[in-house]
């Protein structure tokens, strides 16, 4: 069951108020985002259940490419498009090491998710290889699963899978490109102990990097997948 506030949240907010990181006014609702920004935000209201992809049709619950071509993890929460400001949003949290954004996008995220019947045994925000890790100084999609694993009282294990391969950044190329840079790139320690896992990461395009690390979670055991992504491209 997903936890309540305690009092060590309610000292923390009248000693730190939440503020908009996007314009600055006072937040709303426990969040450092102000009732404005929060109803601008581009929020997806239909998604292909399996992948996210934004469609058109409500009764469409399974997109096209995916009945044609099913990936390997089952089910996609995606929250918004990747559009201004969220994308604005993950890039400064990537690339600037903003970390209450990632903090805002957990909690966001952990609030939309309250509701879910089956709840996964264990979060695992995507790896990043150790060079990229030293590089930055963080893990933007742990940042954002924290707070989800709090909220929702679900454990987050940062050890359980490793990217074993120094990637190149999808961003720049083409579906088939990133297909073969991500092959092989997860591998699992140990014994892989549970069924049910929800990968966090902070924004999908292709889909590519989730399904690489569905396909090897799957490989060793596990039964369910779903993937948790701030954002949808």
């Amino acid at each position: 069951m997903p936890k309540v506030n305690n009092w060590k949240d309610i000292i923390l907010e009248r000693l730190f108020p939440p503020w908009c990181l996007l314009c600055g006014d006072p937040g709303w609702n426990h969040l450092d985002l102000c009732k404005s920004c929060y109803e601008s935000l581009p929020w997806i209201s239909t998604g292909c259940r399996q992948c996210g992809l934004p469609v058109s049709r409500k009764d469409a619950l399974i997109c096209g490419a995916c009945l044609k071509n099913p990936p390997y993890f089952d089910e996609t929460v995606a929250l918004w498009h990747y559009q201004t400001p969220i994308q604005a949003l993950i890039s400064t949290l990537k690339f600037r090491g903003k970390i209450p954004i990632g903090r805002l996008l957990g909690r966001m995220m952990a609030n939309s998710l309250r509701a879910q019947e089956a709840i996964p045994e264990v979060i695992i925000p995507v790896p990043l290889h150790p060079i990229r890790y030293r590089q930055r100084g963080f893990n933007q999609a742990a940042e954002i699963a924290r707070p989800i694993a709090a909220i929702l009282n679900i454990p987050m294990n940062m050890r359980l899978c490793h990217r074993a391969l120094p990637t190149q950044p999808q961003t720049h190329l083409n579906a088939k490109a990133r297909r073969k840079n991500m092959k092989k790139a997860f591998q699992v320690k140990g014994v892989l102990k549970y069924k049910h896992i929800a990968i966090v990461d902070d924004v999908m395009t292709t889909g590519t990097t989730a399904n690489e690390l569905a396909k090897t979670l799957k490989q060793h055991g596990a039964e369910k997948v779903e993937i948790w992504v701030s954002a949808r491209a």
